[in-house]
This record gives structure tokens, C-alpha cells and sequence, in this order.
């Protein structure tokens, strides 16, 4: 919040709820209007085994009814014991597993898309990370557009690490990143934190 606020003037609701198990869910979400005071919801929630489809939709249909958002790093494999795919379509990208920890070198994607995008305002063309986590997309789903990339150290392939994708007309912004406190303190991932949220929230310039 702190990292945020040096680049955009943000009033933060924190919500820390849940438990500390795989299957946790969070009472906020029962209450059918929970995001009605939220210009930009922030998910970094972390229950893989959470296969409730009326809690989970109950998250997904706020944002389908147009509350933006931004997606970090755990909220990627949040839900994937659920066969159904709307918690994915939501985000974006579909993610399963990660590689090891390592400090990936991230670019730009290649594309019209990433070019001059806002949520990459002051990105640099090449950013090492901190020691964090590669998170395996399986899918980018035809509404995201990558914005920036990381190559596997394992298999060389290219992975989409930072995405924007319109769910339903909604804009949401995404990042696999996010694991270490390390990356929260650098300062190249708390300006795309807060470009990605300004763009989310349709604040960009």
C-alpha cells in the first residue's frame, strides 16, 4: 500500500480473512453487493481447494457486473481444484503450477498491445526480478493480452507474467509475480503494481 500510494493517491480496505487452509472462504463475499464501495478490487487470496461454484461465483459476478480488477501472483492458482473455468476466464490465464524460485529476467511483449500501454508507464525494458516464483500459464484466455514476458529457465519457453484482459467488459490486470517480500520492496514491481491498478480502475493518462 505504501509502494502504491508514491504513485497514485489510493484509499485502501483491507480484508484479510479466510483462515490459513486450502479451502478457505472469505465472508465478505456473501453478501451479494460486497464490492459496491470498490472503484478496483485487489485479489491475492490463496485457497486452491475452495470448490464452492456459489461462493465462487459469487466473486466472479461483481467483476462480470463491472467492478475492475487487479490479480497477484497466488490468486493465479486460487480455485484450480474447481473444474469449472469461471474464476479463469476471470483472470485471464489459466496456471496450475509453478517452476523454481530464480530472478527471472522480464521483458516487454513483442506485440502492438504492450507497446506504449499504460500500465507499463516507466517499465523498463528489462527488469531482473527478485528471487520469486514462475508461475506455468496453460492458457491465455482470447480476452487477455500479455504486456510482458519471462522465459522458463527449464524449457525456454516464453510465459506471460504481466496481462490485461477485458472480463465481460470489465478490465482486469494481472501479474504471476508476487511472491517474496523482496518483490513487494522492489520498486520497478510497485510501479506496475500501481500503473496496472490506475489503468484498472480507468484512471490512466
Amino acid at each position: 500500500m505504501n509502494g502504491v500510494a508514491k504513485h497514485a493517491n489510493v484509499t485502501w480496505t483491507v480484508v484479510h480473512e479466510g483462515g490459513t487452509g486450502t479451502k478457505g472462504e472469505i465472508p465478505l463475499y456473501s453478501n451479494p453487493n460486497w464490492a459496491k464501495p470498490y472503484d478496483v478490487v485487489v485479489h491475492n487470496e490463496c485457497f486452491a481447494d475452495t470448490t464452492n461454484p456459489d461462493y465462487i461465483r459469487s466473486i466472479t459476478a461483481a467483476h462480470k457486473a463491472g467492478t475492475p480488477a487487479m490479480v497477484i501472483h497466488c490468486a493465479m492458482h486460487t480455485y484450480r481444484a474447481w473444474e469449472a473455468n469461471d474464476w479463469r476466464e476471470f483472470l485471464g490465464v489459466t496456471s496450475r503450477h509453478h517452476e523454481h524460485q530464480s530472478r527471472y529476467v522480464v521483458q516487454p511483449a513483442p506485440t502492438e498491445v504492450a507497446k506504449n500501454h499504460p500500465a507499463l508507464k516507466g517499465f523498463p525494458q528489462t527488469w531482473i526480478t527478485p528471487m520469486d516464483e514462475l508461475y506455468i500459464v496453460e492458457k491465455l484466455w482470447p480476452n487477455a493480452k500479455a504486456l510482458a514476458v519471462s522465459k522458463s529457465e527449464k524449457t525456454g519457453l516464453e510465459q506471460p507474467v504481466v496481462w490485461v484482459n477485458s472480463f465481460h467488459g470489465t478490465r482486469v490486470f494481472g501479474t504471476t509475480f508476487g511472491h517474496s517480500d523482496e518483490t513487494f520492496a522492489d520498486p520497478v514491481y510497485l510501479n506496475l503494481l500501481a500503473q496496472g491498478l490506475i489503468w484498472a480502475s480507468g484512471h490512466a493518462r
